[in-house]
């Protein structure tokens, strides 16, 4: 499980770094432009990831086809997602540019929504990108492939840095675009992405004899709805997390400017640490399909557990971290001390959900393995929509608690619904023991 977790995390680590680099930047304009990085990125993720979501069905028909030796198979899969990003790609660009207009209607403050317009519009344009890397991903990672990944990314990052330094200020010429260079950035670092990983598909699979060019390209829309079926429940979930984030992060932004910077950094600081047990959710899904695949059904609960262990341990030094640093974690983003003090308190509420944001994380990668993707959406939707997000919004405006009360809200969400998946996947382990039990017991007679 560490050797397919720890590059995986280092990869979700790495994607994080651009969001990082892009807050830093943009920290040094001003409150107003983090904000707008912050309410551009959260408007983008809530419409983009959740359609890419859709592709994290790969994870599982390929990790269970390349478990059982069907190597053909998987590359089917690889070319249905494929077609099914081709589907994407023009829904989710043109729902982005259709909600840019309606941002004015939430009562952001002019200041705040200036920027924003211009980041979101060149972020946009990373969309094709964007959703073929992670159909590549999915495949190159289900298959056992991960150092390219972790390269690709590392790459990225150097381009996304130096776009920042030259579009953000102005630097060798270019004009000083503030943040809406920082989005430019970010678009020409996954052109980057999506292009390294597609070589690196094409160069594995001629050594491995050229199956792709055997597999038929046309459309198998059965495979495409299967993979949609598998993947629409996974892409609602990460929808509910995410939007109810991006809510968050317009609710904020009827607070202030100061609000809305620190939940910036707080947000961006807690989605660095969950990419340490993303990684070990992904490789979970992963271990736990190809034990399937094999029909070994015993090393498909310990690798559930093995994964859930694993995310409990590093979220709970996470979790220390931002009870005891929160200032210093803060002014790593910017000098200011009104969004110092405004994120530090925010820091502090996060470290009470880092536990169980793990563990629902690893146990939803798990799920996954075993093509349970349904109970982790319906888990979201109770934890965030149903309790999180209505109590965190009476504890700000209701009760006057601001910023401290929507991440409160959040955190008893969270909480939540890290217990009942830990509960779920008890049980679908027990289920997976007795199968292996009644497998061993039939062997034997």
């Amino acid at each position: 499980m560490l050797r397919l977790a720890a590059p995986l995390i280092a990869t979700e680590l790495g994607w994080m770094v651009m969001g990082i680099v892009d807050t830093m930047f943009v920290g040094r304009i001003g409150a107003d432009a983090i904000g707008a990085v912050s309410l551009g990125t959260s408007v983008f993720y809530a419409i983009a990831i959740c359609a890419s979501g859709l592709l994290l069905g790969l994870d599982t028909l390929v990790a269970h086809a390349h478990g059982a030796g069907d190597h053909d198979d998987a590359r089917h899969s690889l070319v249905s997602g494929v077609w099914l990003s081709f589907f994407l790609i023009p829904i989710v660009m043109t729902s982005v540019r259709a909600f840019i207009p309606l941002l004015g209607a939430f009562g952001i403050a002019p200041e705040i929504l200036g920027p924003t317009e211009p980041y979101l519009r060149a972020l946009n344009w990373s969309t094709p990108f964007l959703i073929l890397y992670f159909g590549f991903r999915r495949y190159l990672q289900s298959i056992g492939v991960i150092r390219p990944i972790l390269l690709a990314l590392i790459g990225a990052n150097l381009v996304n840095l130096a776009g920042n330094w030259i579009l953000v200020f102005g630097n060798l010429g270019a004009p000083r675009m503030g943040a809406e260079g920082a989005g430019w950035a970010t678009c020409i670092s996954r052109l980057f992405m999506a292009i390294a990983l597609g070589a690196t598909i094409w160069l594995h699979d001629r050594g491995q004899g050229g199956g792709l060019s055997r597999v038929a390209w046309e459309p198998d829309f059965p495979r495409i709805w299967r993979l949609v079926s598998l993947g629409l429940p996974a892409a609602g979930q990460i929808g509910l997390e995410v939007s109810v984030f991006a809510t968050v992060t317009v609710l904020m932004g009827k607070v202030s400017a100061e609000a809305l910077a620190g939940h910036q950094i707080a947000l961006t600081t807690i989605s660095t640490t969950f990419m340490m047990p993303l990684g070990i959710s992904s490789a979970a899904a992963v271990r736990v399909g190809h034990a399937l695949g094999r029909g070994r059904f015993r090393d498909a609960a310990r690798s559930g557990w093995t994964g859930v262990s694993l995310g409990a341990i590093l979220m709970s030094v996470a979790a220390c971290a931002l009870i005891l640093f929160p200032h210093a974690i803060a002014r790593w983003f910017t000098p200011d001390p009104n969004i110092i003090a405004a994120a530090a308190p925010l820091l502090r509420i996060a470290a009470f959900f880092q536990l169980f944001d793990g563990c629902q994380v690893v146990v939803t990668g798990a799920l996954r393995g075993v093509g349970d993707t349904r109970t982790p959406m319906f888990c979201h939707l109770a934890g965030y929509w149903v309790i999180g997000l209505p109590v965190g919004a009476l504890l700000c405006f209701r009760y006057g608690f601001g910023a401290a009360g929507l991440w409160t809200g959040l955190s008893l969400g969270l909480i939540l619904i890290g217990i009942v998946l830990v509960a779920v996947w008890r049980r679908v382990a027990r289920g997976l023991t007795l199968r292996a039990a009644v497998q061993a017991e039939g062997m034997i007679q």
